[in-house]
């Protein structure tokens, strides 16, 4: 498709490309007599007001995963993928409102810190290593892994030098400015974004409709595949095992959603880096009422591509390049590609920015991020403790970039690694259920000890691997196997989470004779209290996903 880009739009696209650098260079530049240290590097000098947070949050969220993946899903599915956008948006409330006032009054840099504080370090050390290993081995190589194919696919360029644009983009702008350069812009990058996914989403709707306009095209796609539009899959559809009905609402995806926003730190990192407890919460309520529109940027354009492959009609109108990569089921990433070919010169470059704004904002925060635990969880306290703020900057810089590096080194493999990659993907899955329980206990159950809480997480792994692959294999011809159905993979979290948490608490109750634990932490009611803004934000947001579920259960 390489060929259906014009000079106009390569203009567009480099246009942005300066923007970003020469934005996020100038706002990390040192001020005159004063040099970065480490609350600038890692927290943009808690300075950040909330619409910057709100914007830097959804920014380092979407990636080409959600353009490209979401999209396919779409494609696939229809609507119920949405769930996972408009939960996002209930979970980031709760967050708000009960995370987010413990971890800015305890001053936090990083999420492996609180760990310290309400536990142990042995416990702090063990879940840094785990997130640096996880940021670098699956969350930065598959955006660059994913960044790259869709630049491959649209544009025709090379995976190698997709990767390592992609890389160099990123690295040129966040290794030097730090969580400042990357918060900054990415509030460019969400204007791209939401314009460059707005823009796909029209052109589709409007092609579909014959011309027609945007609600044309919506009452067309709603009527031409009326099953793409229920938010609750029921056991008779393929995709139930992903998507379990109403075990979505209730069940484990609140333990995804709760793990990815509360417990993240490349998510999170931007919260603790506002000016104040209101201003993070305005900024995370702010991202929240975002969310909702997610769907209408890359799970809509998918449902108009279905309509569009299965309309013979339609296809005809579009010509021969329509027949070029077209998305089916079995191959319904190729949804958002595919649909770039039709935007006219200039709104494709824009569209391709809003890509690349996309990919890279999520590199440049998972790079802060990485760096952030390394340096102050690894770096300062094991290897050097007396580190000044010139010295643990430059620590974070440096290990910015063995990070990226590893992962760009790694990247191009995963396209002959499907198998091993999905399976790092799903040990994900599997860890993260035990790691909530230990969190959600720690914040707000003063009895959890630092022994309840290692054995708890510990205990949760072998819990996983028995749903996730026990009840298939481990009774096989023993006669028991009906008594161990399979569930779907977000069952499996939610009973994993359960389970982890009740044996953190009984072995905290046995160990302390019910006693509270000398490092719980005193909540009150003053605690969580928190402004109108977010309140009436927050009320707005409930009302509409709820009437969102009634108008598509």
């Amino acid at each position: 498709m390489s060929n259906t880009f014009s000079f106009l739009d390569y203009a567009i696209f480099i246009a942005y490309a300066l923007v970003i650098v020469g934005v996020g260079l100038w706002v990390s530049r040192d001020k005159a007599g004063h040099q970065k240290n480490a609350d600038d590097y890692f927290l943009a000098s808690k300075s950040l007001p909330w619409w910057a947070i709100g914007a830097s949050l959804i920014a380092a969220n979407i990636s080409a995963e959600q353009f490209i993946g979401m999209s396919g899903s779409g494609f696939a599915i229809g609507l119920a993928i949405a769930s996972y956008e408009w939960m996002a948006a209930l979970t980031l409330i709760i967050v708000g409102k009960f995370f987010l006032p413990i971890f800015i009054e305890k001053g936090l840099y990083t999420i492996p810190e609180f760990v310290e504080k309400r536990f142990s370090t042995n416990l702090k050390t063990i879940l840094a290593i785990f997130w640096i290993s996880l940021y670098v081995l699956v969350n930065l190589t598959s955006v660059l892994y994913l960044g790259a194919l869709a630049m491959e696919t649209i544009m025709g360029i090379p995976m190698i030098y997709g990767i390592i644009g992609l890389a160099l983009f990123a690295a040129s702008y966040s290794l030097y400015g730090g969580l400042s350069a990357v918060a900054w812009t990415d509030v460019i990058q969400v204007v791209f974004l939401v314009i460059g996914g707005l823009v796909t989403s029209y052109l589709a709707l409007d092609t579909v409709s014959g011309g027609e306009g945007v609600i044309a095209g919506f009452k067309h796609i709603y009527e031409a595949a009326p099953d793409s539009f229920h938010m609750i899959l029921d056991k008779t559809h393929s995709q139930y095992m992903n998507l379990p009905g109403i075990g979505v609402l209730v069940g484990g995806l609140w333990v995804a959603n709760l793990y990815y926003w509360g417990f993240n730190q490349y998510i999170i990192q931007r919260t603790l880096a506002a000016k104040s407890l209101a201003e993070s919460q305005r900024g995370i309520v702010f991202a929240g009422f975002l969310k909702l529109i997610i769907p209408l940027i890359v799970v809509i354009p998918g449902i108009a591509a279905y309509v569009m492959v299965n309309d013979p009609s339609i296809m005809a109108g579009l010509g021969d390049a329509a027949r070029l990569n077209v998305p089916t089921i079995d191959a319904a990433d190729k949804a958002y590609p595919w649909l770039l070919q039709f935007l006219p010169t200039g709104l494709k470059g824009i569209a391709f920015a809003a890509l690349a704004a996309a990919i890279v904002s999520s590199l440049a925060s998972m790079l802060n991020s990485t760096s952030t635990i390394f340096t102050m969880d690894i770096y300062k306290p094991y290897f050097n403790p007396k580190a000044s703020d010139k010295e643990t900057v430059n620590v974070g810089r440096i290990s910015a970039a063995a990070a990226l590096l590893i992962a760009g080194i790694i990247a191009p493999l995963l396209g002959g690694l499907d198998q091993a990659f999905q399976f790092i993907q799903e040990y994900t899955g599997v860890v993260s259920p035990g790691i909530l329980a230990v969190f959600l206990l720690g914040l707000f159950w003063k009895k959890t000890t630092n022994k309840g809480a290692i054995v708890g997480v510990l205990a949760s792994i072998p819990i996983a691997m028995f749903f996730k692959i026990g009840t298939k294999t481990w009774f096989d011809g023993s006669g028991f196997e009906n008594l161990f159905p399979s569930f779907p993979f977000l069952d499996q979290m939610g009973y994993t989470c359960l389970l982890s948490a009740a044996i953190i608490m009984l072995v905290s109750y046995l160990q302390n004779k019910g006693a509270d634990d000398e490092k719980g932490i005193e909540i009150s009611r003053k605690t969580f209290a928190t402004g109108k803004i977010f309140n009436l934000v927050s009320y707005v947001i409930c009302i509409l996903i709820a009437v969102l579920y009634a108008l598509f259960w």
